[in-house]
């Protein structure tokens, strides 16, 4: 049976890190979909106001649920935005969808970020501006991941979640 995650949350939480380690977790038959690399490297597009990006990102989900054992789905992902995105996940992957929200305090998103590749990229200002606090879903429920939580404890639970399911 095809499962799906979904990994949410602001800038600089730790989205792309936690996602690629669980895809070479998973292995062999594992799909990982990048909301960044779909915008910025696929499509050119910058910033989530021109959401191109959505049709894409949901055929990439039908060809995740028909070809993977395991679908990765990753980025900001704004709630309102993106719904189209979660309902045709909903319809793809029925129960069989495992969701997170970073749900993260600025500041933290801030320090994480300035240790990434990309810091140079955008700032403060940025980030604030994109700023989205809790921006849960409303159709799928997602668990939280907190600062208190290490990069090993997030993957291994939603490892474990995912495989004891």
């Amino acid at each position: 049976m095809a499962k799906l995650i979904i990994i949410r949350g602001n800038s600089g939480s730790g989205k792309t890190t936690v996602a690629r380690a669980l895809q070479r977790r998973f292995g062999d038959h594992s799909m990982l979909i990048s909301q960044d690399m779909v915008r910025r490297e696929i499509l050119h597009v910058k910033g989530e106001k021109n959401t191109l990006a959505l049709p894409l990102m949901q055929e990439l989900l039908a060809y995740g649920r028909e070809h993977c054992e395991i679908t990765i789905l990753e980025g900001i992902l704004s709630s309102q935005r993106y719904e189209p995105l979660f309902d045709s996940a909903k319809m793809l992957f029925g129960d069989e969808v495992f969701a997170y929200y970073y749900d993260l305090p600025f500041e933290v998103t801030l320090l994480r970020h300035q240790t990434k590749g990309s810091r140079e990229e955008f700032g403060e200002s940025d980030m604030r501006a994109w700023w989205r606090e809790k921006d849960y879903l409303k159709n799928i429920s997602e668990n939280a991941l907190t600062a208190e939580m290490s990069l090993e404890e997030t993957i291994e639970r939603i490892y474990r979640d995912v495989t004891m399911a």
